[in-house]
């Protein structure tokens, strides 16, 4: 690797003030330790209390949505929006196949089949208009119900990803929604304070499902939630995620297979502090970004991921674009020896033995940017 990519790593450590600069971590402080010391004076640390009300509450407000139901991960939010949207065993769910294997093992567990497809260049989530092509070159309606003409199986759902923290279009793909009657599911786990023509991401789907691990913007230590504008769903997803017991003073009766997946009051506690920082962190992120477009003004051939138009990213992650001049894996290995952690994009799903034998659309976008795409670190600090 040249010099420039020398001086980029000494930029970034000296930014960070460490000589290893870890992708991304948890920013905490007194507001934190406030609220978690309070709830563990309460006694009330596991799936009761306030801060759990509360912090439903809060983030329902923030997301511009009426419901939020809070559980303890991403991967169980999706599994509970799939299940409260009506995805069925043996339905197709189509999404990206760049995406974080959640997403895949969510459809799993109902069942259902993931079916991938691929993604725009521009945005790094799904390709509304690649895939209204596809759909109507293996799809056919029957009975208002979209029918994959070579597995003969319904597809009843689009879970599209908005990407590092950047939107997706969602607005063609509402239309694509509406015009084979599917099921929008947003995964929104990467983009809490992202938004799509000034409405926040994950209050376009009929439900959708944000995470709270210790990497995202944001963190519950480890934690989820699925947000809905529908009461009955939210009704239903809280009732899932608490075992389907129904209410009762002290009987243990309940009235289908439920999941043990209440978030934890003391995980909320430190959500409710997280979540009054979200503008702090966003502004951060946001000056990150012009940092990183100096120290990598003077690299050509390497492209600093902008926010799609209409769109404003909380950038949770800053992503670079290589062109074909460099091997995404020398650039891994010389950033990660100098102590500047960088990461690739996931693996795409349909390259993992388990997911390649699944339905999937011509991928040619996806296997680009999985060579291409390499993240590195998105601490939201201010310089100094």
């Amino acid at each position: 690797m040249n010099n420039q990519w020398l001086e980029f790593a000494d930029n970034v450590k000296r930014f960070y003030g460490k000589e290893f600069v870890p992708l991304h971590e948890p920013i905490f402080n007194d507001k934190e330790v406030e609220y978690v010391t309070d709830c563990v004076k309460t006694g009330w640390v596991s799936s009761v209390g306030a801060y759990v009300n509360r912090f439903e509450e809060d983030l329902a407000k923030f997301v511009g949505v009426k419901r939020a139901v809070a559980v303890v991960n991403g991967t169980a939010a999706l599994h509970i929006a799939l299940k409260v949207a009506g995805v069925k065993a043996e339905d197709e769910v189509l999404m990206p196949s760049l995406t974080f294997i959640a997403a895949a093992n969510a459809v799993s567990y109902l069942g259902a089949v993931p079916h991938f497809i691929d993604v725009s260049m521009n945005t790094l989530g799904v390709d509304a208009d690649k895939l209204k092509i596809y759909l109507e070159q293996i799809g056919k309606l029957q009975n208002n119900q979209l029918y994959n003409r070579e597995t003969g199986r319904r597809i009843s759902a689009l879970v599209p990803m908005h990407t590092f923290g950047h939107a997706a279009d969602i607005e063609g793909l509402l239309k694509v929604c509406e015009m084979y009657n599917l099921t929008l599911v947003e995964d929104a786990a990467e983009s809490l304070g992202s938004y799509y023509n000034g409405k926040h991401t994950g209050s376009f789907g009929k439900v959708s499902a944000f995470s709270f691990n210790g990497n995202k913007i944001m963190t519950t230590g480890g934690g989820g939630a699925i947000v809905t504008d529908d009461d009955a769903i939210a009704d239903y997803a809280k009732h899932l995620t608490t075992t389907a017991k129904i209410p009762h003073r002290w009987a243990y009766e309940h009235d289908e297979i439920g999941f043990n997946y209440r978030m934890p009051n003391i995980n909320a506690a430190l959500g409710c502090a997280q979540l009054e920082k979200m503008p702090l962190f966003i502004q951060q992120k946001r000056e990150l970004k012009k940092q990183y477009e100096q120290w990598l003004a003077g690299i050509e051939g390497v492209q600093l991921f902008e926010e799609p138009a209409n769109t404003r990213s909380n950038y949770w992650l800053q992503t670079i674009l290589l062109d074909e001049q460099f091997n995404r894996d020398e650039v891994l290995g010389f950033l990660n020896e100098q102590g500047v952690m960088s990461r690739p994009i996931w693996n795409p799903m349909h390259h993992l033995a388990i997911y390649q034998n699944c339905p999937k659309s011509d991928l040619s976008v996806t296997d680009q940017l999985n060579m291409r795409v390499v993240n590195i670190p998105s601490t939201p600090i201010s310089e100094g």
